[in-house]
């Protein structure tokens, strides 16, 4: 099962990695879509945000960080659902999921089951791989997080800034 956020890059990334997996059909879920910022945040730079806004406070869920945007309580919420959905439509299946970094920091929040937000920080990397097994029990195992061998000897890319959506 091969699954991409509605987000252009992660449907690229599926089409671009559908071949090793045998050319599935790709299943869009928004439900793995990033984080929402809200129409007056989308596009914009981190640092344009802090900028305009200050940093964020991530502390509390419930805070609307994004003015008009998903409070990190509703983001966790819908990865959550999404997976949830996904697991339970696909179970004793293999899935891989193209999607975005906030999403991996939710989805491993939610299935090893640490709070939301607070106790420590993930910084995942684009293009990293992430893997999570279920143990017979029902209890998800972290195989491997922020995985780049796969990009070992390719030429480093110019960095550039990462905009909040």
């Amino acid at each position: 099962m091969l699954i991409a956020s509605n987000f252009p890059r992660a449907r690229e990334t599926a089409e671009a990695i559908a071949p090793a997996f045998g050319s599935p059909t790709i299943e869009i879920d928004p439900g793995f879509g990033e984080h929402d910022p809200g129409p007056e945040i989308d596009g914009m730079t981190f640092e344009g945000y802090v900028e305009r806004f200050g940093a964020p406070d991530w502390s509390d869920p419930d805070v609307e960080v994004f003015p008009g945007g998903e409070t990190i309580a509703a983001f966790h919420a819908r990865v959550g659902a999404a997976l949830a959905a996904t697991v339970e439509t696909h179970r004793g299946s293999s899935i891989v999921i193209a999607c975005h970094g906030g999403v991996i920091d939710a989805t491993f929040r939610h299935l090893l089951r640490t709070a939301s937000t607070g106790s420590f920080e993930l910084h995942t990397l684009n293009t990293s791989l992430t893997e999570f097994t279920s143990a017979p029990s029902g209890e998800w195992r972290l195989k491997r997080y922020n995985d780049v061998a796969h990009l070992h000897g390719l030429p480093a890319e110019t960095p550039r800034t990462t905009p909040t959506s």
